[in-house]
């Protein structure tokens, strides 16, 4: 029997299938929202009751393209997915809503569709589907997927500096976990809207010995040493998404408005310091590829992205408990 080759998941996002959201009135009416000739602009939209997310796993090591990742809880692991459109829904309030639309391989011939929304969809809702885009829908979610420090933050330098980010350039020497002091390869800035999957999570000062507030994009990963293993991962070693660690109290989503986010790359994917608390660099796959200069060589290795789901720590565990207050007696080492 052949081996089956690992997916580690890399992102995991909340999506819909595209039958919870379909034509109330327009040319497709009764229709669920899909490409081409199945998203027609004018036609407006509603989620069916009862609509539910599912919690999509994507993998992506740079090779193939992306595809569903192990314990994904929609589709088969390692069936390929393609970043298809971006559709632009206008809501009564004129609020603009962005939907990714996921092509998931179903079988040998087979497809099916599945929407990550970019800012919320509420229920009893209708929206304008107002244009769609092909090109640039890869971006979009390159936009969501990376690994960003948002305005404000401050890196710990090589010679023990904090510097807020905006402050740094390409050549600036980081101090690394691993590696000691690294240079900055590549940075780049850009302004996005606060919403949706893009809302940022803020870790309140104090909070795993932050040094000030800590605000990261959801899918950032922090890195987290247990004096004890207080979460049952069989590690010492564990990696967290920012989102995972939301608990309404001391750490919290921020949604609403515009923020400024800068991406760092060094040579190799690398565990950094912001506001104290050790946090990853962006980790070059596939999606985030598209973010980057063709002429930008870099010493990646898609070893990284496995490394990196090997300790990370799953949605599974979240449910266990305040993440927050167990990874912080964790690597406290405090008795029970």
């Amino acid at each position: 029997m052949t081996p089956t080759m690992p997916h580690p998941a890399l992102f995991r996002f909340d999506t819909l299938p595209a039958r919870a959201f379909k034509v109330q009135a327009g040319a497709n009416e009764g229709d669920p929202i899909g490409l081409g000739d199945a998203a027609v602009p004018g036609d407006t939209y509603r989620l069916v009751r009862q609509a539910k997310t599912e919690r999509l796993a994507i993998s992506d090591d740079g090779s193939v393209g992306p595809c569903v990742a192990d314990g994904s809880e929609v589709g088969q692991p390692g069936a390929a997915l393609t970043i298809a459109a971006c559709h632009m829904l206008m809501g009564p309030n004129g609020d603009m809503v962005e939907i990714l639309i996921l092509k998931l391989q179903d079988g040998e011939d087979g497809t099916v569709l599945h929407l990550l929304p970019l800012a919320r969809l509420a229920p009893n809702t209708e929206y304008e589907l107002v244009g769609t885009e092909t090109e640039s829908a890869p971006h979009r979610f390159a936009d969501i997927a990376s690994v960003s420090f948002l305005a404000g933050t401050h890196l710990t330098m090589s010679n023990g500096k904090q510097v807020p980010v905006e402050q740094v350039k390409v050549g600036d020497r980081v101090l690394t976990r691993d590696n000691g002091p690294r240079p900055i390869r590549w940075i780049t800035h850009q302004t996005r809207r606060a919403t949706g999957a893009a809302a940022p999570v803020r870790i309140t000062s104090g909070t795993l010995n932050s040094a000030r507030d800590l605000r990261l994009l959801p899918q950032h990963r922090l890195f987290i040493w247990q004096r004890r293993d207080e979460i049952g991962a069989g590690r010492a070693e564990v990696m967290v998404k920012a989102e995972l660690l939301v608990n309404g109290t001391t750490v919290l989503r921020e949604e609403g408005g515009h923020v400024d986010s800068y991406q760092i790359i060094f040579d190799t994917h690398e565990i950094i310091y912001a506001e104290g608390i050790a946090v990853e660099s962006l980790l070059v796959t596939g999606p985030t590829r598209a973010l980057l200069p063709e002429d930008l060589t870099l010493a990646t290795d898609p070893a990284d992205q496995t490394d990196a789901a090997e300790i990370e720590i799953h949605d599974s565990a979240a449910k266990d408990g305040d993440m927050v207050e167990r990874l912080t007696r964790a690597s406290r080492g405090d008795p029970d």
